[in-house]
């Protein structure tokens, strides 16, 4: 797999971003280390280019100032195993502003009883942010773990309660 990496700040925060021939892949977390993408592609063939990746990187920026609910880069989940795959694409049905907690996704899915493999997935995105695993809490009502962080979810979470108020 062949994977071109790009920094770009936002909001005094930086991200990596990293992309296939075929769309986005990754996207760190904020302020992560350069290397982070390893954790998902272990066998990548890398790329750094300052120039590629415009439109996942103006995108992240409209969403993180509050001018963007949907993503429109064409993304590569290929690297998800066929769960994962059904997983990150429910997440992306669940409406901006809103939560739904990993029974509720195992069911959005019809697999009511695969609430563990469901949890796993999600923390198996390696998507974050464009994939909103940010909207998925725990039965309980607490937030449940976060790739970037709770301050970062918890953040997340915030910005859209309030772009769903304007």
């Amino acid at each position: 797999m062949h994977l071109t990496l790009t920094q770009t700040t936002i909001n005094q925060q930086t991200y990596w971003l990293g992309a296939t021939p075929a769309g986005l892949a990754f996207v760190g977390r904020a302020n992560g280390p350069r290397d982070e993408w390893q954790t998902f592609f272990k066998s990548a063939n890398i790329q750094y280019d300052q120039q590629a990746n415009q439109q996942a990187s103006q995108e992240l920026h409209d969403y993180l100032t509050g001018h963007r609910r949907h993503f429109e880069v064409p993304l590569d989940q290929t690297t998800g195993t066929p769960l994962q795959q059904q997983v990150w694409q429910a997440l992306t049905r669940i409406p901006y502003g809103q939560t739904a907690t990993y029974s509720q996704l195992a069911t959005m899915i019809s697999r009511p009883t695969a609430v563990r493999a469901v949890a796993s997935a999600v923390g198996k995105n390696p998507l974050l942010i464009i994939i909103p695993c940010h909207r998925i809490c725990r039965k309980d009502g607490q937030l449940g773990g976060y790739r970037g962080g709770l301050p970062m979810k918890r953040a997340l979470l915030a910005l859209e309660n309030a772009g769903v108020t304007k």
